[in-house]
């Protein structure tokens, strides 16, 4: 188990240097739907299935709505790939500073402290993700509330910032 969790953080890990590296939100948008793939099945392995398949089905949606306005608005002739030389740079850039970081921080962690969310349930009949989803939403409520009028906001902000001068694809709306 521990080389499977092993194999999905390398890959969120190249998911997240993908997307930083990227300037084209077409590949840009692929990579953040790669490391929430990832993000999930790190989760998973941590015992959290409840919760990593609403976190996949909730970010795919917001995730459909950005990359379909960024599409829109950031209409590219010839976007630039992840085979550019400037991008190739920042991806070995950003792999050599994850590795320097692991190399420095990486001493005190173990595979032994991985374990799942079920371990700490003791006799309990539901699992741990359950009981948090309801503890969330019988106790949080407002901070539900909150959350969904902060993304709101961040979208409305999002969509002026990028806005521009031109209106990209839609200059003859």
């Amino acid at each position: 188990m521990s080389y499977m969790m092993y194999i999905l953080l390398f890959g969120l890990v190249l998911g997240l240097v993908a997307v930083a590296s990227n300037p084209s939100p077409y590949f840009a948008a692929l990579g953040l739907v790669v490391v929430a793939g990832v993000g999930c099945g790190v989760l998973v392995g941590s015992g959290g299935c409840f919760l990593s398949l609403i976190l996949f089905l909730i970010y795919l949606g917001g995730m459909l709505v950005v990359f379909a306005y960024s599409a829109a608005m950031a209409a590219e002739p010839y976007p630039e790939g992840w085979g550019s030389w400037p991008t190739l740079r920042l991806m070995v850039g950003y792999v050599l500073g994850v590795g320097v970081a692991w190399g420095l921080l990486g001493g005190g962690w173990y595979e032994e402290d991985w374990g799942g969310f079920d371990g700490l349930v003791g006799e309990s009949v539901l699992r741990g993700d359950v009981v948090g989803v309801s503890v969330m939403y019988s106790s949080g409520g407002w901070l539900l509330i909150g959350g969904g009028w902060v993304l709101l906001l961040t979208l409305f902000v999002v969509l002026e910032l990028t806005r521009g001068l031109s209106r990209g694809a839609l200059r003859a709306v």
